[in-house]
């Protein structure tokens, strides 16, 4: 399933992803791990403490990923109404979810402070990157005076994780969609008519 070249912790970390993605923190269990990663109990052992310890290094590298792709978008240098858009319209495999969205369904990570610490950290990144960029936006004349970049970036994020919940409960992405393109037509209504496209 993996590289050759993939070293034996770099399989453990991926595999604790996948699992704990398609199965949650309970249905991940230590030997679910080994058959997916192609490794042995005693190098598992080698490499980490145990379970919590594997889950916590996949839960930062999940963390780190969705920060990553997140900022390849956010990070450019267009107006901020196109980053967002283009953040919130990215591709993306909207039937199996957000893979750190979803670990705060889990009742186990987030009743562990540990585990639970990356989740937290990322959506409160994502919220605080948007905010400056809304920010920046109001600063350049992009968007009405009087808009809220906090509360705007708060209402991205939840329109984009609640778009994945509607997304799973109807079986079609487009529900996604639908609720992407409701956001994107109210953050155009707060543009400044100087900085909104002319019409054709």
């Amino acid at each position: 399933m993996y590289s050759g070249l993939m070293s034996t912790p770099e399989r453990l970390i991926e595999s604790t992803r996948e699992l704990l993605w398609e199965r949650g923190y309970v249905g991940t269990s230590p030997k679910a791990i080994q058959q997916h990663a192609g490794a042995g109990q005693g190098s598992m052992y080698h490499h980490f403490t145990g379970k919590p310890d594997l889950a916590l290094a996949a839960i930062r590298r999940t963390a780190e990923q969705m920060r990553a792709t997140a900022e390849a978008v956010l990070g450019g240098t267009g107006p901020a109404y196109a980053r967002i858009e283009a953040y919130v319209l990215r591709e993306r495999d909207v039937l199996k979810g957000c893979p750190v969205g979803r670990l705060t369904m889990d009742p186990d990570v987030i009743a562990d402070d540990e585990l639970r610490a990356p989740v937290t950290e990322t959506l409160d990144w994502l919220r605080e990157r948007l905010a400056a960029i809304v920010e920046e936006g109001c600063a350049q004349g992009e968007f009405t005076p009087g808009l809220d970049p906090q509360q705007v970036a708060s209402t991205v994020v939840a329109t984009v994780q609640g778009g994945y919940v509607l997304a799973r409960s109807a079986g079609s992405p487009a529900a996604f969609d639908t609720a992407v393109r409701g956001l994107l037509a109210l953050l155009a209504a707060a543009r400044t008519p100087a900085s909104a496209p002319a019409a054709s």
